[in-house]
């Protein structure tokens, strides 16, 4: 293979990538999300400097997507951490888990999304809207919320999801050392929001020491949506490099 062609690939292996190059377009994602007062000790241990923190606040988050251009159908869930960066208000992505491998692989790869392998769960029953997050054979999260009690207002849905996202995007070197270290910011675009709802809701956090998401224990549940969207992911942008101590 010439070194042009080899240049032509995003990722590896050469003959058998790990992912589509393409730019995924979310069509029919369905989020459960959870916003809840957790420990504010807790919370500034895990959530790195220059972002700031507000509030003690957590969002719990299952999404279920029904299609994606390049990968398929898959389910996420994870959590994200409301903060401040330079006076916008955002979120910080602590930890997400998925059941796809290609959309792990590029999440990580292409951008900076703390992602790896769980196996998250979407659905209705008995008048409720559950989800679930299991790693390996155990069990580390239950959400459920009742099912589309109360119209929620659109543009508050797109608000909600909307938000900048930050990021850390870390490269080590072949010595171990950091090579890239960069905390960086997305956003998400081009959104149709198909149906908004809210109601009562209810989270569980068990215990695992390699999903550690009950290191933010549920203290009170604030509020609850669920929403049906399509949308797009803007690419990453670095804005600030741990490695020279200042903005990007």
């Amino acid at each position: 293979m010439k070194q042009q062609e080899v240049l032509q690939h995003v990722t590896t292996p050469l003959t058998n990538p790990a992912y589509a190059p393409v730019v995924p377009r979310f069509t029919n994602r369905e989020y459960l999300n959870i916003v809840y007062r957790t420990d504010a000790d807790a919370l500034r241990a895990v959530v790195p400097e220059p972002l700031e923190i507000d509030e003690p606040l957590v969002r719990f988050e299952v999404m279920k997507m029904g299609d994606v251009s390049g990968y398929g159908p898959y389910t996420e869930s994870g959590q994200a951490i409301p903060v401040n960066f330079e006076g916008e208000r955002g979120e910080y992505l602590h930890a997400m888990y998925l059941d796809n491998f290609p959309a792990t692989a590029s999440g990580r790869e292409i951008s900076a999304y703390p992602k790896t392998i769980g196996s998250p769960g979407l659905f209705a029953e008995n008048g409720a809207l559950v989800g679930t997050l299991d790693y390996g054979s155990q069990r580390v999260a239950t959400a459920t919320m009742g099912y589309k009690h109360h119209r929620l207002d659109v543009r508050a849905a797109e608000a909600q999801i909307t938000v900048p996202t930050f990021m850390l995007k870390t490269i080590p070197d072949y010595d171990g050392s950091p090579r890239v270290f960069e905390l960086v910011r997305t956003e998400i675009t081009d959104v149709v929001v198909k149906e908004a709802w809210t109601g009562p809701a209810r989270l569980q956090l068990f215990q695992h020491v390699l999903a550690p998401l009950a290191d933010l224990p549920v203290l009170e549940v604030v509020s609850a949506s669920h929403i049906l969207t399509d949308l797009t992911l803007a690419p990453v942008k670095p804005v600030f490099d741990y490695l020279k101590g200042a903005r990007s």
